[in-house]
């Protein structure tokens, strides 16, 4: 089922062939609640596996357009994994400190260490995508930039970081009734800006800008996969299986402990009474 969704460098792509509203066949959220939890269950599982072993961390990276559920994703999917060994970034507009260091820098200072899972709603990827529909970069620029982005998410893999890179995908439709729901709602209209809808009449830029980065930096270690984000439920589903499966293919294990230390130890606390 992922294969349908994960983006390689030997697969051609374009936004226009995933469809929004898609759910692989599946009727509804009643369909998936059982399966849902336990992926979950495993998911926990696994995290308490890499945060003993501490030979690997995981980076899950959300993209999208505005009103595609980055936040909501990161609540319901990761929201239950134990805090300890778990954090979510949010990348805004750069702070001075940041902007005078280079694009990568505030990113990398808050990558994930072994043994812990980080998720950034949004990323370093900003950098080729507003900068660019906005035109603060040109395209020669956001070309050596997608290049230090492959590097550096290279380096990252190089030393242990499985990275999960994920687009919410959905429709201008689906993001205006969102932002009217906002405008509407007492309890949701706090989370209404009215950038989003100055930034809806450059769809057609960021979707370019997004094809763009996506095609320039998915690779087979570092795939991008296209998640349809119209059907919230189905959302969560298909990041949840993505996420379990990467950390499921880590084969992690409890580190081996010398018992033979534990029982001198304990001799030796005897023996001193």
């Amino acid at each position: 089922m992922l294969e349908k969704y994960r983006l390689n460098e030997k697969r051609s792509f374009s936004l226009a062939d995933f469809d929004p509203e898609d759910t692989a066949g599946i009727a509804g959220k009643e369909d998936i609640e059982a399966e849902f939890e336990a992926l979950k269950d495993k998911l926990k599982e696994h995290q308490e596996k890499l945060f003993a072993g501490k030979t690997n961390g995981v980076l899950i990276l959300f993209q999208g357009m505005d009103c595609s559920g980055k936040d909501g994703v990161i609540k319901k999917v990761l929201a239950g994994l134990n805090p300890q060994g778990f954090r979510a970034e949010s990348f805004k507009k750069p702070t001075a400190d940041e902007s005078a260091h280079d694009f990568l820098w505030r990113a990398h200072r808050v990558a994930p260490a072994k043994g812990s899972i980080a998720a950034f709603n949004r990323s370093y990827y900003e950098e080729v995508l507003i900068t660019r529909v906005h035109d603060l970069i040109d395209g020669k620029e956001a070309s050596k930039r997608l290049k230090h982005i492959g590097h550096f998410e290279k380096m990252l893999s190089d030393g242990g970081i499985t990275i999960i890179k994920i687009f919410l995908h959905i429709s201008p439709d689906f993001q205006l009734r969102k932002i009217q729901e906002r405008m509407e709602n007492p309890e949701k209209l706090w989370k209404f800006d009215p950038s989003d809808l100055e930034e809806r009449q450059y769809w057609k830029a960021y979707t370019k800008a997004y094809e763009h980065a996506i095609k320039a930096t998915s690779t087979k270690r570092n795939p991008w996969y296209i998640v349809p984000a119209n059907n919230r439920w189905f959302r969560d589903y298909l990041v949840l299986r993505i996420v379990e499966s990467a950390l499921d293919s880590l084969d992690l294990s409890y580190p081996e402990v010398d018992m033979s230390q534990f029982r001198l130890a304990a001799g030796i606390n005897e023996s001193s009474k």
